[in-house]
């Protein structure tokens, strides 16, 4: 599984922006479609929450493929 570290300037970003600012999905509705259909964890728990804030430390985890915010 690849795994990559993406770095954040702010407090937190939510999930569907992180999918497309690390360029796992092009577009917001990619993302939104991703999320709602289970594809997503974060933490090692299926997220459909696509507003989902996320801070340094999470994990989140797509089919062959892991990010991980810093």
């Amino acid at each position: 599984m690849e795994k990559t570290e993406v770095k954040i300037t702010t407090e937190f970003i939510k999930l569907e922006a992180l999918l497309k600012f690390a360029g796992v999905t092009e577009t917001g509705g990619e993302a939104k479609g991703a999320i709602q259909a289970g594809e997503v964890k974060v933490n090692g728990e299926v997220c459909t929450m696509r507003g989902k804030k996320l801070r340094p430390g999470d994990q989140v985890a797509l089919p062959g493929l892991e990010l991980v915010v810093i």
